[in-house]
């Protein structure tokens, strides 16, 4: 499992900032004794600076000013309190599952460019299931993160809900991850290691790639010919059953919600904030949602983008921030 299982809670009051480093042992246990529906491990080394932890949150605090217009009918849709029948559980893996896209974790390295993957993520989805699963296009984070520069800061930081806007404007090509063959445009950072078991080389702060309107040699298809475009981009409502009705019609969204200390911690189960500072915004995939335990703690089932050996395989905001958008088959 490569997944987070964060628990939909509207907001949280901050915990206090003072305390030992969130890295240490002491921190560990301190979270560990109040974490109730969650396990608790290290995931980085005591050596990683908080610097580059903070790096990976890509969402760029001005993101707000750029939100996309709410749509509460997608369409001809009814309203989601109109009556629509919500699961208690919902897994799009499972509901599409000749979209192999829907069940990929992706690796943006040492670049704060989680707002573009949680794009790119949810939109080649959204292009398989809407295609009814025909086409399986890997729209690719590189030629968002480089060339939308409209979108913020690249490796420092960019704006989803300009992310989507720019997927219907202007288009986005292939790519797939970093050293492959896949599409125009592979990721061109490097997969570092996230987590404190792993084989790949230490992450460091990554520069933006330069944004390049060809694709790669072996790649047969021209650059503007390969593009993939969107025909509409919106964000959801802040409520959790139009967020639902979303992902059931339409596909996986892009979400963002404030990181805390404590999630550097995350192993298993529903995660809760229980203590620590905020640490910036983070944008992710969000696939679905379930309950948990016998007292069916309700969560966001959650894509991150920090390869495959990092966490489980609305507790931070995250229904604040849900962009979405169709794309233009």
């Amino acid at each position: 499992m490569n997944f987070l299982l964060l628990a939909m809670t509207m907001a949280v009051a901050v915990s206090a900032t003072e305390g030992p480093s969130m890295l240490s042992d002491e921190f560990i246990e301190l979270v560990r004794s109040k974490a109730s529906t969650w396990q608790v491990g290290r995931n980085f080394k005591e050596s990683v600076s908080e610097e580059y932890i903070r790096g990976l949150m890509g969402v760029h605090p001005d993101a707000h000013k750029f939100a996309l217009p709410e749509k509460r009918i997608v369409l001809g849709d009814l309203y989601a309190d109109d009556g629509i029948d919500i699961p208690e559980e919902f897994d799009a893996r499972k509901a599409w599952p000749n979209c192999p896209t829907i069940g990929e974790i992706r690796d943006q390295g040492s670049c704060g460019s989680c707002w573009a993957f949680g794009a790119v993520e949810a939109m080649s989805d959204r292009v398989c299931i809407h295609s009814e699963g025909k086409v399986n296009f890997h729209l690719s984070a590189d030629d968002l993160v480089s060339c939308c520069h409209i979108c913020g800061f690249g490796c420092n930081g960019g704006f989803p809900g300009a992310a989507w806007s720019y997927w219907t404007r202007k288009g986005i090509v292939s790519g797939g991850p970093y050293g492959s063959t896949q599409g125009c445009r592979p990721y061109e950072i490097a997969p570092c290691e996230h987590h404190v078991n792993g084989t790949r080389p230490p992450c460091s702060h990554g520069s933006t790639p330069s944004c390049q309107h060809k694709c790669q040699a072996s790649y047969s298809v021209e650059y503007a010919k390969d593009k993939n475009f969107g025909s509409k981009s919106y964000s959801v409502r802040r409520n959790v059953a139009e967020i639902q009705q979303e992902i059931m019609t339409n596909g996986p969204v892009e979400g963002a919600f404030t990181v805390y200390e404590d999630l550097i911690l995350y192993k298993s189960g529903v995660y809760q904030h229980e203590h620590g500072k905020e640490l910036g915004g983070h944008a992710i995939r969000i696939l679905g949602w379930g309950v948990w335990g016998e007292s069916k703690v309700p969560y966001w089932l959650i894509g991150n983008s920090w390869n495959t050996d990092w966490g489980d395989n609305d507790h931070c905001g995250i229904e604040s921030s849900i962009s979405a958008g169709l794309s233009h088959l």
